[in-house]
């Protein structure tokens, strides 16, 4: 895909990116440190994590169509190498989101609450962890990405001082 409605597709598809891994992480934290929001939430996470693991590769392969019709500049490639990062953060979404929407699956409601098992308590922890880590460095990658998006798009593009009819705040 390269042009929607006469505008590169990148413009457009980016927003779904923006939008889905933050909430995909927030709900795969909530989902990890809460079993019950998990259990609640059923396979809505999983098939959330996997739209937004879906949105990555679209996105970047209509950015990769744009960066090939705009000007080379640094700020453009900036942006192309970050986001050329940010498909094994959404894949290690995807994969946690589905561990934890399993393993609510499987528990029982009273082995969840009451935390039972030694292994079972080490398990929720280090998933908790490590959802908590992924979680935060595809939302850190995604604004580090979007920055550079902006710069490149943005830099030299407008004027510092209001220009046309009610420029001045009239």
């Amino acid at each position: 895909m390269s042009l929607v409605n006469g505008l590169p597709a990148h413009v457009l598809l980016v927003h779904f990116v923006i939008v889905l891994v933050p909430l995909s992480a927030l709900a795969l934290v909530i989902c990890a440190v809460w079993p019950q929001a998990a259990r609640r939430l059923g396979v809505v996470l999983p098939l959330l994590a996997l739209a937004t693991l879906a949105s990555v590769p679209l996105a970047s392969d209509a950015g990769e169509w744009l960066e090939r019709h705009v000007p080379s500049t640094s700020l453009v490639r900036r942006h192309a190498e970050l986001g050329d990062g940010l498909l094994p953060w959404a894949l290690g979404l995807f994969v946690l989101a589905a561990g934890v929407w399993w393993m609510a699956r499987r528990a029982q409601p009273q082995e969840a609450e009451a935390g039972s098992g030694r292994s079972l308590k080490l398990i929720r922890i280090a998933t908790m962890v490590l959802s908590l880590v992924v979680a935060v460095g595809a939302v850190v990658d995604v604004y580090r990405i979007g920055d550079s998006g902006a710069k490149a798009a943005w830099h030299d593009g407008y004027s510092k001082t209001a220009t046309g009819p009610g420029g001045d705040g009239d």
